[in-house]
């Protein structure tokens, strides 16, 4: 079955050693609706070897950040994530371990954040560690300059959560029309 969301394609060059090779970079967006001040269209990579695909688009989703943030263990907040899309941070444990994580709480996604909160351009290969574990849901890889300002919209609010769209047919958009992050370069 064909997932129904664009795929975004962007053929990169590689230089040095690799000088004879051609890196295919596939992007998904997804907008922020609520909180307004980070009412942007933000883009993501899918991980390369595990996790599903996008097979529905959803007009109006919760993005719940996980608590604790890097989601290695039991959430505080599991309850809220069921039906829901996780904002997770990277680092101490596999990009698959969150991914599952999520999924067994009934997740329909989870968007990982880099770490490096002055990361505003450099998407990490998300892949499969050597567990031979699986995951149905999509996992993606977003800046983290991206989901730091998304956290730090919430706790300035009090929100438990982003309402968020995803994904985003960024090809139907006029290139003035796209809400980019100021802080990101595209």
């Amino acid at each position: 079955m064909l997932p129904i969301w664009p795929r975004c394609l962007c053929i990169l060059l590689c230089f040095g050693p690799f000088a004879h090779s051609l890196r295919i970079q596939e992007y998904l967006y997804f907008q922020v609706l609520s909180p307004g001040d980070i009412r942007y269209i933000f883009t993501a990579t899918p991980a390369k070897d595990f996790g599903g695909v996008f097979n529905t688009r959803y007009q109006q989703i919760y993005l719940v950040p996980a608590d604790p943030p890097e989601a290695c263990g039991a959430l505080n907040n599991g309850v809220f994530i069921e039906g829901q899309i996780a904002l997770v941070e990277r680092g101490g444990c596999s990009f698959l371990s969150k991914t599952r994580i999520v999924q067994e709480l009934g997740g329909r996604a989870v968007i990982i954040a880099d770490n490096a909160y002055d990361n505003d351009s450099s998407y990490v290969e998300m892949i499969q560690d050597s567990t031979r574990r699986t995951a149905d849901i999509p996992a993606l890889f977003l800046l983290g300059r991206d989901g730091y300002m998304i956290r730090r919209s919430l706790e300035q609010h009090g929100l438990p959560w982003a309402v968020i769209s995803i994904p985003v047919n960024v090809t139907s958009i006029s290139t003035y029309e796209l809400m980019q992050p100021p802080w990101t370069f595209w």
